[in-house]
């Protein structure tokens, strides 16, 4: 569809138009909505298959506080499970860290992000909040005016058109918001070279805490997600298909990797869920680019080695909140242009830990001289964070802030 053939379209209007219903969109809509906002979401998905987006499992303590300061964590104290111990598999024995007792002494809590979104969903519609489902949008237009537009199509394919005062691009890495940022945007990519095999089973968890295995095979992890179902990794060569191997032979590997024979047997159950993830971390600047401001997945992506892509999305979905409140209902735009500064200042914080917890989990095999280095280098930092208590602060503060 061309933009003149969608010209013709009789615009809809909001104050805010929303792209994507995930954290960051629906956590930013009910704050905006709360302040008597003008907003819209726009959601590719209709409302039932919101609910199957198995993804991140683990929510800061900074991010519970966000969600109950605007009362919109009744689902997670209900149902959320207090978690603060991780321990480390490797082939010089393993260790556990309370991390919940350590730096500031905060803890996660497992709460699966399709509950969290449902619970979001539901919350901002419970209000009056305006969400057009099954409408996916295509392009930003006039961004560096006061007055964009956003075109989309509905789930018939028939063209629809929403003008605004400013888009929030809350829709992933792939979406309208990227596809539609001027060329001065910088887009920073880094791709870490490794690939997990992430798996939901439907086995009650096998351990007390987040398990990290390192093993001259690859990486394999263990999070919890429910009392009946376990999220599982298994590092994989690049390019494997997602079935490539049978439930039995998953468990095998699992099995292996987390060394079940010296530590205990894990306990087995169907897989349910099956997905390959290539690591690779993604930031755009400026997080603003005119009326186009980006949050959640569309401003960066951090790989899952540190649980931090849910957090961020909604820590920044409140700072977009308090700044377009600010602008539109005060007339004070210094917050918004403040936005991008401040988003920014969280991100690469949450990029740089995440990258410290891919080197620190991954081995390399080769037997050059750089991956004896590098070996020597990620065994001395699981030693030192087994032992060095100011070590163990500084993980724990990073491993559940943002």
């Amino acid at each position: 569809m061309t933009e003149r053939q969608n010209s013709s379209v009789r615009p809809e209007s909001a104050a805010v138009v929303i792209l994507g219903a995930g954290p960051a969109g629906l956590t930013l809509g009910n704050l905006l909505h709360a302040h008597g906002i003008d907003c819209v979401v726009l959601e590719r998905a209709e409302r039932a298959a919101l609910g199957t987006r198995a993804r991140a499992g683990f929510l800061a303590a900074n991010t519970v506080r966000t969600l109950e300061r605007h009362g919109l964590a009744d689902g997670l104290r209900r149902d959320g499970r207090p978690h603060g111990v991780c321990e480390f598999r490797t082939d010089d024995g393993r260790f556990r860290l309370d991390y919940g007792s350590l730096g500031h002494r905060e803890q996660h809590t497992v709460y699966p992000q399709q509950d969290l979104v449902a619970d979001l969903l539901a919350h901002y519609l419970d209000t009056g909040g305006r969400i057009a489902f099954g409408t996916e949008a295509l392009a930003v237009h006039d961004a560096d005016g006061t007055r964009p537009t956003v075109s989309a199509r509905d789930a018939h394919g028939r063209p629809t058109r929403w003008r605004a005062r400013y888009v929030a691009g809350c829709d992933g890495r792939h979406g309208a918001a990227r596809r539609s940022l001027p060329p001065s945007a910088l887009r920073h990519h880094r791709d870490h070279g490794v690939s997990w095999l992430g798996l939901l089973a439907q086995a009650p968890p096998s351990l007390d805490a987040v398990g990290y295995a390192t093993h001259r095979g690859g990486f394999a992890g263990h999070m919890a997600r429910t009392p009946e179902v376990t999220r599982y990794y298994l590092q994989c060569d690049r390019g494997t298909p997602a079935d490539s191997w049978t439930d039995e032979q998953v468990w095998d590997l699992l099995d292996l990797r987390m060394r079940a024979a010296e530590h205990g047997p894990l306990r087995r159950g169907g897989i349910i869920g099956r997905t390959v993830v290539d690591l690779c971390s993604d930031v755009v600047e400026p997080l603003r680019h005119g009326s186009l401001l980006l949050a959640g997945d569309a401003a960066s992506l951090v790989s899952p080695s540190a649980a931090k892509g849910a957090n961020l999305a909604v820590l920044e979905a409140e700072l977009l909140a308090e700044a377009l409140v600010d602008d539109l209902a005060h007339g004070e735009p210094g917050a918004l242009e403040q936005y991008s500064r401040r988003g920014l200042a969280r991100i690469w914080r949450a990029q740089e830990f995440s990258h410290w917890m891919i080197r620190l989990l991954h081995t390399d095999p080769g037997t050059d001289g750089e991956s004896f280095f590098h070996e020597s280098m990620r065994r001395s930092r699981l030693e030192s964070l087994r032992t060095s208590r100011a070590h163990q602060d500084w993980f724990a503060e990073n491993y559940v802030g943002v």
